[in-house]
């Protein structure tokens, strides 16, 4: 008896040694199942998650300017022409401001220097010709000013001390934003001057 009962726990014992050696199904199931749910989606398993994202913008990317149409001779999109009309405005301002400064009207008792006005003055100009002729370079460079407005109004609206100044700037900071907006699909519209040797 002494020696059946020895032979039954050798038995579990090794039965014991065995199913611990054994890898679980359970565990090496879900590496499958994850194999092969990325297979059935077209993604390798080496491709990380970054590799994906980028994949996935790129390809969204590329519908969207797919859908874009390109510029007719000498067409203008209508938010460029906003814009140049805005840079004229601006122009204009600034070289009669600098006008006055050169001429040495008062100004509260305060210095202005000319110079900056004018350089300012006419890098306004020299934008609004350009994004009449629909120039990549000149709405860039609109968009940069545009880009400097929203920041001075937004933080404007902290120190406004008026109903008016806070009607007056929140309504700057909606014109300036909403013509920035439109003015992106506008430059993807445009087409970037080759580089310097290009055929």
């Amino acid at each position: 008896m002494a020696g059946a009962r020895d032979r039954k726990r050798a038995e579990r014992q090794k039965r014991k040694r065995r199913s611990t050696e054994r890898p679980p199904a359970s565990v090496e199931a879900p590496a499958d199942a994850g194999e092969a749910l990325a297979e059935s989606n077209g993604d390798a398993p080496s491709e990380t998650f970054q590799e994906r994202m980028s994949r996935r913008y790129e390809e969204r990317n590329e519908e969207a300017r797919g859908k874009l149409e390109p510029l007719e001779e000498g067409e203008r999109p209508a938010a460029v022409t906003a814009g140049a009309i805005a840079s004229a405005l601006l122009a204009i301002v600034f070289t009669v401001s600098a006008v006055l400064a050169i001429a040495g009207v008062d100004a509260g008792g305060r210095d202005i220097k000319p110079l900056p006005i004018i350089v300012f003055g006419i890098v306004l100009w020299a934008m609004t010709v350009g994004m009449w002729r629909a120039r990549y370079w000149a709405v860039l460079g609109f968009q940069t000013v545009l880009l400097l407005v929203m920041l001075a109004s937004a933080f404007g609206l902290v120190v406004v001390t008026s109903v008016l100044q806070a009607v007056g700037t929140t309504l700057l900071l909606a014109g300036s934003g909403t013509l920035f907006y439109f003015m992106i699909r506008a430059m993807a519209r445009i087409q970037m001057p080759d580089p310097p040797g290009a055929d």
